[in-house]
């Protein structure tokens, strides 16, 4: 009688680690290197009002930066297709970095045209190397270790993005200029690890002549009924994860909470990504993209609709951030993952598609919710957990049926 198979074998996070190409360690670094200056999103608002503009002036050229950004990842993801990942990173972060700091000069001038037009470039070349990365992530980790290769991205952008805070709080005590020169300098630095440290890997046009079939081009995506359902549950889980930042403070304001207690929220939600993520990943890996598609948006659903419970106290408010980092943590990896599985022809223009969509709904979130939050006050977050099941559907129904025929 024949031993049933054997399932197979977990690998830890230390021997992936371990197996993990240099090149991959290098681009990860530079990852996190410009992560460290990445203060636009986080301070323009800010920075601007310092220089005189008016809030809405400000929002304005928030609403224009994000514009660009998400204009930038589809057209970022096209140039890797094109020109290969290395180029393009290097190309894009020499670029952004020369934006950035002519930012701080036209400011001074007080004429909004030009200011939001240099905003507008930066928006779009500070996205430059998130396609690019995340088709040399594909190309050079095993297929084996690709989730785990997402997994470790995110991580790196989260330590970058938790000490980032910090370096603009001591640089605006100098100079709030020092913001946007220093950015600069994080994005040379990225170039530069690029230009000596990453391999150069052949751009998916040259070869695309020798790859014919039904992915060949960029109409391909709209063809692809499967994946465009996958978009759409990405564009939704985009809007309401958002909310964490938008709508959560004036949620917690209004229940009478302190603005610290919510600083406190936020560190918390990053110390368990940092601190548990890969773990989880070494599990998560081995299900189909589905499953965890659609366990992770029912979490990411079921933690939103807890905030309605923040009235009877902040023991709620914290169990349901970490249901909500649990959700992130099964669905992110995968999902930043799965269109990296397409055939290198098309791959570049899949991957792009997917951040452009996931862009969109951060930069479409935070006017949806504050309007949603004015109209039914705490009823945002049980409509966010409907959208989380309605997101698990699409997701559900655009990855099952492509693992079905593969």
């Amino acid at each position: 009688m024949s031993s049933p198979p054997k399932a197979p074998e977990r690998i830890g996070v230390f021997a992936t680690l371990r197996s993990t190409p240099a090149p991959v360690r290098y681009l990860l670094s530079g990852s996190m290197v410009n992560q460290l200056g990445a203060f636009v999103q986080g301070f323009l608002v800010l920075y601007l009002a310092q220089h005189g503009y008016s809030l809405s002036q400000a929002g304005i050229a928030l609403t224009v930066y994000s514009a660009g950004a998400v204009a930038g990842t589809m057209a970022w993801g096209e140039f890797t297709h094109r020109l290969g990942p290395r180029t393009t990173i290097v190309t894009g972060m020499i670029a952004s970095a020369g934006i950035l700091a002519v930012i701080p000069v036209v400011s001074t001038t007080g004429r909004l045209p030009p200011l939001l037009g240099v905003i507008a470039l930066a928006g779009f070349a500070g996205p430059s190397y998130r396609p690019a990365a995340a088709v040399m992530l594909s190309e050079l980790m095993p297929a084996e270790h690709r989730v785990m290769a997402f997994s470790m991205q995110r991580i790196a952008f989260n330590i970058g993005a938790a000490v980032s805070p910090l370096i603009a709080g001591v640089l605006i005590l100098v100079d709030w200029n020092l913001l946007f020169w220093f950015d600069a300098i994080t994005a040379v630095l990225f170039a530069v690890i690029a230009a000596r440290m990453l391999p150069a890997t052949p751009a998916a046009a040259c070869t695309e002549a020798t790859e014919p079939g039904p992915h060949s081009g960029a109409r391909a995506i709209l063809r692809d009924r499967h994946f465009l359902l996958f978009l759409i549950s990405m564009l939704i889980t985009a809007v309401i994860w958002v909310q964490i930042f938008s709508t959560l403070p004036l949620s917690m304001a209004a229940q009478g909470y302190s603005t610290a207690f919510y600083s406190v929220i936020l560190t918390i939600g990053s110390a368990v990504l940092v601190l548990f993520e890969l773990k989880i990943t070494t599990y998560v890996k081995d299900w189909d993209p589905g499953t965890a598609a659609v366990i992770g948006a029912v979490g990411l659903g079921l933690g939103l609709t807890g905030y309605a419970l923040g009235g009877y106290g902040g023991a709620t408010i914290v169990v349901a951030s970490v249901v909500i980092v649990a959700g992130l943590m099964i669905l992110g990896p995968t999902t930043f993952a799965y269109p990296s599985t397409f055939p290198p022809a098309v791959r570049a223009r899949y991957i792009a598609a997917h951040q452009t969509t996931f862009g969109l709904g951060q930069a479409l979130g935070p006017t949806v919710g504050v309007l949603t939050w004015t109209t039914v006050g705490a009823g945002i977050w049980p409509i966010c957990g409907a959208l989380g099941l309605l997101a698990a559907l699409f997701a559900w129904k655009g990855l099952r049926p492509v693992l079905d025929s593969r």
